[in-house]
């Protein structure tokens, strides 16, 4: 029996890597290696770290698991399907040929990359009402609430923990780099779990995403979930059955390679 592809997981903006921690150790006890990334951006706590810097942190998670032989699923939350995606712009056929490969994004309540846009660009150029530039600290300053931006379904001792493990958000890494932005949600299939209660990205926006990224040629299939911006956290098991879900389909379709 072939082995289960390594599960890769990319947390938001603000969030740190322990965000996936319950969904985690509900794969992990299902056979599935996982491999959770802390983001530069959002925890390093430098208003110098880039989107590049976001990019390459989950890319070279993937290629410690693809040269090793092991086939890939990435599971991106909010804006951490960015880097994510756009790791698809280095890791080409050549690139994997002699071992394992992405088969697949599982996105959370998140976004399709656009090539060689910037986060903030893909918004017009201005932030959402929930946050803004703070051009003096280099960091994205949430003026929201974020017990009731991102954990209004958690019980208030656990949103408040969570709250206080939020990171600061370096500016540099939502308004730049569009560059080093690919649209790998073309190159391989995507399954996208909406949050019908969210917050944070409202249900209607995450469904408008996943059209228009339909029309434009991508293999997306929906699932939605009664929770919040942050499903991993509220509803694990849920969560953790759409994970498995999606692998078992990315590796029925064999994943696709950008070049083939």
């Amino acid at each position: 029996m072939a082995s289960k592809p390594t599960l890769i997981f990319v947390p938001g903006a603000w969030f740190p890597a322990t965000a996936w921690t319950k969904l985690t150790t509900i794969l992990a006890t299902a056979g599935y290696k996982c491999v959770p990334v802390s983001l530069p951006s959002s925890t390093t706590g430098l208003p110098t770290a880039t989107f590049l810097d976001d990019v390459q942190a989950v890319a070279a998670a993937v290629r410690d698991e693809t040269s090793a032989g092991a086939d890939v699923v990435v599971i991106c939350h909010s804006y951490g399907g960015m880097p994510a995606q756009s790791i698809l712009m280095d890791l080409d056929k050549p690139a994997v040929a002699a071992g394992g490969r992405v088969l697949g994004f599982a996105m959370i309540a998140s976004g399709f990359t656009m090539t060689g846009m910037s986060f903030l660009g893909g918004l017009g150029g201005v932030p959402p009402p929930s946050w803004r530039a703070d051009m003096e600290t280099g960091f994205a300053e949430l003026v929201a609430d974020p017990m009731a931006l991102f954990f209004h379904d958690l019980s208030e001792a656990e949103g408040a923990e969570w709250v206080g493990k939020l990171g600061k958000q370096s500016l540099r890494a939502l308004s730049e780099g569009g560059e080093h932005a690919y649209a790998g949600w073309k190159d391989v299939p995507c399954w996208y779990l909406a949050a019908t209660e969210d917050q944070a990205l409202p249900v209607e926006a995450q469904k408008f995403f996943v059209k228009m990224s339909r029309d434009a040629g991508g293999d997306i299939t929906l699932k939605e979930i009664k929770s919040g911006h942050s499903p991993m956290l509220s509803r694990p098991e849920e969560t953790a059955e759409f994970v498995r879900e999606a692998v078992d389909d990315f590796v029925k379709k064999g994943g696709m390679v950008k070049g083939e």
